[in-house]
């Protein structure tokens, strides 16, 4: 059983980028799912080029990361051999990796022809920041709380399978509304939603959504949902009435100093920011966004997020079979929590040694047991030579 809900796991993560899907600015753009090593390793670092995006903008003032005296370079055994780090992201198309320590950088490396000022793709690490603005927004009073309704913020889908929802269990992934993720049926909920027939007037991901069956009780079973987490972006959009993207430069990008713009896609309707999917931003700004969580959601000596919020969102809420899942961030076995994207992307945080470890590439495949097994070799090594710093 362990296995089935790791395998879907990987399954979902894969094609997390499927449903209601992006806009591209050429008719003839290959899925991104497909690009080959050179269109990942240039199109990842300029994706507005080729998809329609929206501008999350910085402030005045740039939260500082400062150079730490002390500087990683660790070595360690894997799959029958010794690594460095240069090996690693050789090994693994790496672009970018970057490690803080008390807010302090001890490592920061760049590949695949990126520099500092570029950006690169998040693909599902953008799920953890959704999950923020949510906490944001409960802060701000335009979400009651975790326990309220979906249906108080996505008034299409009352009457349907997520009456009774909360808000909580969509950002658990445990709403209990039947879903097929099945990448080989065309006939799928992930193949269809957002494409289908929308009814006049309608979000078409909502339209689609609100006519699904239910499976089980909310809240009892981790279940991987592409068009869920989507949809948590509309919910937000809708409770704080502006463009995600606005109210992510308001709360953080602006608020806790952001280096550079970062960008957004939208969604088929070219209106809708993607909720679970698809920001850029540079190497540093992805390490600032682990530290404005570690740091308690606190920006400019005031809460941006609910400490609590915080606290739950990255810690265990549910079992997923794979060590356990907060609200759309992945809690670790070896105490850290993550977040996520395909080919490669993460944020990975050990709270407790006020360590942030940010890996950026171009994996050949969008995942992979051994692409996997050497990232957290190698997140291991970077925990542990962290240690006597």
């Amino acid at each position: 059983m362990k296995n089935s809900k790791v395998a879907l796991a990987f399954c979902s993560l894969l094609f997390a980028v499927t449903a209601s899907a992006q806009v591209a600015l050429k008719s003839d753009t290959p899925s991104i799912l497909f690009w080959t090593p050179e269109q990942q390793s240039t199109g990842y670092r300029s994706i507005e080029k080729i998809y329609q995006v929206v501008t999350v903008k910085r402030g005045a003032k740039v939260h500082p990361l400062p150079k730490a005296p002390g500087q990683l370079s660790p070595t360690w055994d894997y799959a029958g051999r010794q690594w460095t780090v240069a090996d690693y992201m050789s090994a693994n198309r790496t672009s970018g990796v970057l490690v803080l320590k008390d807010g302090k950088i001890v490592l920061e490396r760049y590949g695949l022809g990126r520099t500092p000022k570029d950006r690169w793709t998040s693909f599902s690490v953008a799920k953890s920041l959704t999950s923020t603005l949510v906490g944001a927004a409960i802060q701000d009073g335009k979400i009651k709380g975790p326990d309220d309704l979906v249906t108080n913020y996505v008034p299409e889908l009352k009457g349907s399978a997520y009456d009774g929802v909360t808000v909580r269990q969509l950002l658990m992934m445990s709403s209990g509304v039947k879903w097929n993720e099945d990448y080989t049926d065309p006939k799928s909920d992930v193949a269809q939603a957002g494409f289908t027939g929308s009814e006049p007037g309608m979000d078409p991901l909502v339209s689609y959504m609100r006519h699904l069956p239910r499976a089980t009780e909310p809240g009892t079973k981790w279940h991987y949902d592409t068009g869920e987490t989507d949809m948590v972006g509309i919910l937000v959009a809708n409770a704080i009435g502006e463009p995600l993207s606005q109210y992510l430069s308001e709360k953080v990008w602006t608020t806790y100093g952001m280096e550079q713009d970062a960008v957004w896609m939208v969604d088929a309707s070219g209106k809708q920011e993607r909720g679970g999917c698809c920001m850029s931003m540079t190497l540093r700004d992805y390490a600032r966004v682990g530290q404005f969580i570690l740091d308690g959601g606190k920006a400019q000596g005031r809460q941006v997020v609910p400490s609590w919020w915080v606290a739950q969102a990255t810690t265990k809420e549910i079992d997923n079979g794979a060590g356990g899942y907060g609200y759309f961030w992945w809690i670790r076995e070896n105490g850290s929590y993550e977040a996520v994207g395909i080919f490669g992307q993460s944020i990975t945080t050990f709270k407790d040694d006020r360590l942030i470890i940010v890996i950026n590439s171009a994996w050949p495949a969008a995942t992979g047991k051994e692409y996997s097994a050497a990232r957290t070799a190698f997140v291991n090594a970077l925990h542990d030579a962290a240690k006597s710093l």
